[in-house]
């Protein structure tokens, strides 16, 4: 299922992702407009067909017009612009989001919302090493996965119009997860790679690395350009379930290390051959 074409959209923020829905909605046919703070952002969007209309203030008549609300915000600016503006919307209006953390967000938005409009959560898992609306490009939503994170409060069509999001921008994979299992499951799959990648980057201090690097170590690192706003924020408000994973991260590098210290072959062969089927799985996809 697509989202009705007769549907009007407004995007909040115009960094990378919400430059790249607006270019994949507008894409697609819809009208679309967004507010930003910053008015370069806004007048490159105009200026590259992007958006339809635009503003770098809450203004009024772009908000009740919107039928669907996307917000590409800091996790910490979605709560507060929501309480500031929420009077501005349309009975019916549906909210959703980009965000990568859910738990200290959704309910608070979800408590404080007006009962005629509704806050439906979604993570569109991707991304480039690069930011800014001047990047956007739908394209890395192609084989990407997008998950839709539901809660009690919302309806069967929010959620199915949440769903419609992905599958108009052309996501691979539709999943959906509540809240906190998002979380976990985010503090492993995302924010301890970023980690990873950040300590191979930082643990070592010869300043010759690039001159004898190959593709493997380039891979691993690609994503060791980090938005440090941004991601320590991420890591702070999943602080919890992002421990527990550097734990678990840990106590595996320990094992490895033992078994090298005792000239473990057999146990280094079997935990290669289990990664091995492991990531056997991923290109099967």
């Amino acid at each position: 299922m697509k989202l009705d074409k007769n549907i009007q959209i407004l995007i909040v923020g115009l960094g990378l992702i919400g430059g790249s829905y607006a270019m994949g909605f507008k894409r697609n046919g819809y009208l679309v407009s967004a507010i930003d703070t910053n008015a370069e952002s806004i007048s490159f969007a105009l200026k590259n067909d992007l958006i339809d209309k635009g503003a770098t203030e809450p203004d009024a008549n772009l908000i009740k017009q919107a039928d669907l609300c996307i917000f590409a915000l800091y996790p910490h600016v979605i709560t507060n612009w929501i309480c500031e503006n929420q009077h501005k919307f349309k009975s019916g209006a549906v909210l959703s989001d980009v965000t990568g953390v859910k738990s200290p967000i959704v309910y608070d938005i979800q408590n404080m919302l007006r009962p005629d409009l509704e806050f439906i959560a979604a993570h569109p898992m991707a991304g480039k090493e690069v930011y800014g609306v001047q990047n956007s490009d739908n394209a890395i939503f192609r084989d990407a996965n997008y998950i839709v994170v539901p809660t009690d409060r919302n309806t069967f069509n929010a959620i199915e119009m949440c769903k419609a999001i992905g599958e108009t921008l052309g996501f691979a994979r539709i999943s959906s997860l509540p809240p906190r299992a998002h979380d976990e499951m985010i503090g492993f799959v995302s924010q301890l790679t970023h980690i990873i990648a950040m300590c191979l980057m930082t643990c070592s201090k010869s300043e010759h690395l690039v001159d004898y690097t190959g593709d493997s170590f380039r891979d691993l690192t690609r994503i060791a350009r980090i938005n440090e706003n941004m991601w320590s924020e991420l890591f702070l408000l999943n602080k919890d379930a992002l421990l527990t994973e550097i734990k678990a991260f840990s106590d595996e590098l320990d094992q490895i290390y033992t078994m090298l210290k005792e000239e473990d072959a057999d146990g280094l062969k079997e935990k290669m051959r289990l990664s091995t089927a492991r990531r056997a799985l991923f290109d099967k996809q």
